[in-house]
Order: structure tokens, then C-alpha cells, then sequence
């Protein structure tokens, strides 16, 4: 049925150390080579860190897949240098709308806030930008995409592991120093290492269709409860449309855990409940089908020895609220620094351990907000019905209700709130931007041009100074951090970096390698930021 998309074949290449029968050490392993995959890849490359990428398959993911990507990974990837192009190509959008029945029940906009570089969400099928990561993956010297390469075993030394591998030419042995898993729910790593992977299935399908069409519906998150165009016999029921790129509209359909998924998927009975909910004229063409059940699951430690998981490998989450890929994306940015300042012999092995303190206490978060919005969407009781159907009917005219109505409560980074890394208050602040927190985007200008300052932040420590503070350069284990005047380095010219950060002049913030807030002072001392920056360290 795909007719807007040619898949790419990618070359498999016989590696030397195969060819010669020599083992060889890599400082990293990457094991897929799908979105959070690639995002690794071109995060060790960004650090200077050599990384092989192994992957059984050789083109990108079959289908629109994961389609709704957040402001926060887009920044993650621009910083890469590929969200530019994903933001291009995709579909840009912040409004949703909830209807129950026929009527509008509640809007949210994702973006209150003006003036930030990344839109709030953009729609683009996975396998663009898969491509687009594989293209800027090719044209890195320092990562090493092994297709047709599918892992057998791992051996676990105090140092390093050994992987045996599977080609198209005979199986080999290789090492790494680390192992980073980013091969899916179904991760055959995690099974290798017996890895817990536990939490709760849910017994319900859903329809995705991706249909090519033009249509003059505005590029909004729209999801129906009850709609009126499909009914399933007195069963609650839930309807999804937005806008992909070329002029597909992914619809979702609830199906029910009763329903027989090879039947559902025939063209036969997918386009008459198209055609209900579109109208009988609209001209429309099938573009992939697909159904699927969901889990709510995470890994019980996200550090296995010398295998760390991310992901889909690691997590699990209903497609509500498209928390999936943008989750993972959020773990490969936590775990990246850490690795290279261990490599480096800069930070003990502790640091890797935050890792999963920081993580698995995002993917819970995640995990909460998305039972939530599956038990909202599939009710399962007859008093879980009728909560529903009141919040959905008072939200149309009661402010109180809307924050209740749950369609799928879309992804928002998790702030590190009692990570082990952050140093505590100890002034009076005001605003979002506390320890632990991703940092707020704002424009500013350097050197006369206008820029962002998400630009100037990120891989490396950075005192960000506001004023005449008088911050200077520290440092710890040979780990120095970068110091960055606001009003002399950069100009906040709308004001907008000083009220986003509650900034007076003296101000000071110190910002981690993955543009987290790790600690803040109203007046710079250079021993409680030494000390701020060891803790940060895990030294």
C-alpha cells in the first residue's frame, strides 16, 4: 500500500577486524540502529566518542511508526544538527482539540509561551527520520553503521563485554567497553542479560491507518470520544486524526480487545469506517495499516554491567500521549556525557549509575501519566464510564473539568527533581528552571546576530553568569567548565532568558553537559560551585 515513500537499501559492508580474524575494543557498541539507536550514535559522535552501530536489518522502519516528536528531543537533535531538516519536512503544530460525541469538549495549546526556537510538536513518519539520521550517521568519521550484523550473545568481563555477531559472512567476536541496547520492547539484549522487564499489558487493540488525502482540516491534534461516525455497539469508543508530511493523515480507531487483528487490517473493513467518519465524496487512498496492543513496562535497572539500556529496550509506554521515541531520545541525551567523562577517566563509574536513577525516575513519570490516559480513553468498569462521560460533559462549559479530560497527556521531559547529582537551593528563586531541570530556550543575540541560547549551552559544564557576576572557570578531576555572561557573551534582547531563569545581575547557574540545571546562586563562589560541579561529577 506505501506509495509515498521508497525504501532505502543499505549496503552490509564486511568489517576488517571480521575479515582478519582480529578482535578488536570499542569504546561503544550500539545495538539497533532505529530512532533512539542513531540518536546515540550521533551523540557519542558529538562527544568525540568512536561508536559501532549494529543492526539485523538493512533500511529503516516499515510504516509511519512513531509519528509526534516533542520540543524537547527536537532540541536534543538540533543540537545533533538534524532537527532543522525534521522540522522542515514535518508537519508543525501546538493546538489539540477533545470532542465527545459531536460537540467540542476542551482545547490546549502545547506552546502557551512565544519565542522559542523548536515548535511544541511536529508530525513526521519514523522513516524520514530515520533517513535523516543515517545520512548525517554516514557523513560522521567517527560512527560505523553495520547493517546485516544481528547479536548472539554477550559475555560480561569486569571491563568489557564480548559480543558475538551474525553476518551475511560468518559469525565473529567482538569487544566494547560499554554496550548501549536500543533494540525495542522485544530487546534480545535484555534477554541475554535476564534483564526484569515487568509491568502491565493492556486488553485493548487499536487501528492505525495512515491515509493519503488532501483535506482542509486545520494541522491540529483532533480526538473524538464516542464520535458519532463509529459505534461498536454500545462499547465506549476513541477516534484520533492529525497531519503526517506528504499529505498522510494518520487515523487511529479503537477496536477493542475482542476484535481479530488480521480481520480489522483488510482494506475491506478499514476504508468504510474512513469513509463513515470522512464523508461519502472524500477521496482518499490507503497508505499502511496497522494493529496494535499496548504495555506499560520498564526494565528494573537500566545498567546491566557493562550493558546500559535506552529505549523502547528500557521502557514502555502506550502510544497515548507519544511518549515512546520521545523518551528514549531523552535517555540517550542523559547517558552520552556520562559515558565520555568515564571513557575519559574524568568521573568514576558512579556517574553511569545516575543513569538509571535519573531515567527509570522519568520512565515512571511516564509510565503513571500514560496508565492514566489509557484507563481515561478504554474504560473498564461501568464507573470508570461514567467518570468519564461527566468530566467530558462539564468540560464544555466548567474550567475546573478540562485539566481532567485525558486524551493522551503528550510528552513533556520529566525534571530530575531528586537526582543525586543536583545541588539543592540555598537562595529564594522563583520560576521553572530549578535543579534538575532541562533549560528553558530564549532568544538572544551574539556578535550581532540574532541565536538562540540552547545554541550556547550543552556539551560541556557552563556557568551561565548574568551581570557583572564575577563567575570564573572551574574545576574538578580535570573537567573545567565554560563560563558564559549574559549581557556580555550574549545579549538577552527581549528580556525573555532573565525572566525564564528569575535572573537578577550576580545571578548564577551551572549547566550540565545535556542543558540540565545542576545548581543556581544568587552571588558566584567559586568553592560551593567547585563543590556543585564534584557532586555533579559523582566524584
Amino acid at each position: 500500500m506505501q506509495k509515498t515513500y521508497t525504501y532505502p537499501e543499505f549496503a552490509y559492508r564486511c568489517s576488517d577486524e571480521q575479515h582478519l580474524g582480529t578482535v578488536k575494543r570499542h569504546p561503544v557498541v550500539v545495538i539497533g540502529a532505529g530512532p533512539i539507536g542513531l540518536t546515540q550514535a550521533l551523540d557519542c559522535a558529538a562527544y568525540g566518542i568512536p561508536v559501532v552501530v549494529l543492526d539485523d536489518n538493512n533500511t529503516v522502519s516499515i510504516g509511519s511508526r512513531a509519528v509526534c516528536y516533542a520540543k524537547r528531543p527536537l532540541e536534543i537533535w538540533d543540537r545533533l544538527g538534524v532537527a532543522e531538516r525534521m522540522v522542515e519536512k514535518g508537519v508543525s503544530w501546538k493546538v489539540g482539540k477533545v470532542f465527545f460525541k459531536d460537540e467540542l469538549a476542551y482545547s490546549f495549546d502545547l506552546l502557551p509561551e512565544p519565542a522559542h526556537k523548536m515548535p511544541a510538536m511536529i508530525n513526521l513518519q519514523q522513516y524520514y527520520l530515520e533517513e535523516y539520521m543515517v545520512e548525517a550517521c554516514n557523513a560522521s568519521p567517527l560512527v560505523d553503521l553495520r547493517w546485516k550484523h544481528k547479536l548472539l550473545a554477550i559475555q560480561q568481563k569486569d571491563d568489557h563485554a564480548v559480543l558475538t555477531v551474525q553476518t551475511p559472512d560468518g559469525v565473529f567476536t567482538m569487544e566494547a567497553t560499554w554496550v548501549i541496547a536500543a533494540d525495542g520492547a522485544n530487546s534480545d539484549t535484555r534477554k541475554m542479560v535476564d534483564g526484569q522487564f515487568t509491568g502491565q499489558f493492556f486488553q485493548d487493540r487499536f487501528l492505525i491507518a495512515d491515509v493519503v488525502m488532501k483535506a482542509d482540516f486545520p494541522t491540529e491534534r483532533w480526538f473524538w470520544f464516542d464520535p458519532p461516525f463509529y459505534s461498536r455497539q454500545g462499547k465506549p469508543t476513541s477516534v484520533l486524526l492529525h497531519k503526517q508530511s506528504d499529505n498522510v493523515w494518520r487515523i487511529d480507531f479503537q477496536l477493542g480487545w475482542d476484535s481479530d487483528p488480521d480481520e480489522e487490517k483488510k482494506p475491506e473493513n478499514v476504508i468504510p469506517r474512513i469513509q463513515a467518519m470522512l464523508g461519502p465524496d472524500a477521496q482518499f487512498e490507503l497508505e499502511w495499516v496497522s494493529v496494535y496492543q499496548f504495555a506499560c513496562r520498564r526494565i528494573d535497572n537500566f545498567r546491566y554491567g557493562r550493558v546500559l539500556f535506552t529505549g523502547d529496550a528500557a521502557h514502555q509506554v502506550s502510544p497515548f500521549g507519544a511518549r515512546g521515541a520521545n523518551t528514549g531520545v531523552q535517555d540517550v541525551d542523559n547517558l552520552t556525557w556520562k559515558l565520555k567523562l568515564v571513557l575519559a577517566g574524568r568521573a568514576p563509574e558512579a556517574l553511569i549509575d545516575s543513569y538509571h536513577a535519573e531515567r527509570a525516575y522519568a520512565a515512571d513519570d511516564n509510565l503513571k501519566n500514560s496508565t492514566r490516559s489509557t484507563d481515561f480513553i478504554t474504560p473498564k468498569s461501568r464507573g470508570s464510564l461514567r467518570y468519564r462521560d461527566a468530566v467530558l460533559e462539564l468540560a464544555k462549559t466548567e474550567a475546573f473539568a478540562r485539566p481532567l479530560v485525558n486524551s493522551g497527556r503528550l510528552s513533556m521531559p520529566t525534571p530530575y527533581l531528586a537526582s543525586p547529582l543536583n545541588t539543592p537551593d540555598t537562595d529564594a528563586f522563583a520560576g521553572q528552571m530549578r535543579p534538575g531541570t532541562n533549560c528553558a530556550d530564549a532568544p538572544v543575540e551574539v556578535k550581532g546576530q540574532r541565536s538562540w541560547l540552547l545554541k550556547h549551552l550543552g556539551g560541556s559544564f557552563v556557568l551561565l553568569a548574568f551581570g557583572d557576576a564575577p563567575a570564573e572557570s572551574i574545576e574538578v578531576n580535570g573537567v573545567l567548565t565554560r563560563v558564559l555572561h549574559v549581557g556580555r557573551d550574549l545579549h538577552d534582547i527581549d528580556g525573555l532568558v532573565a525572566e525564564r531563569y528569575d535572573a537578577q545581575p550576580g545571578t548564577v547557574y551551572l549547566i550540565r553537559p545535556d542543558q540540565h540545571v545542576a545548581a543556581r546562586w544568587r552571588t558566584f563562589e567559586a568553592e560551593r560551585a567547585t563543590d556543585a560541579l564534584r557532586r555533579c561529577l559523582a566524584a
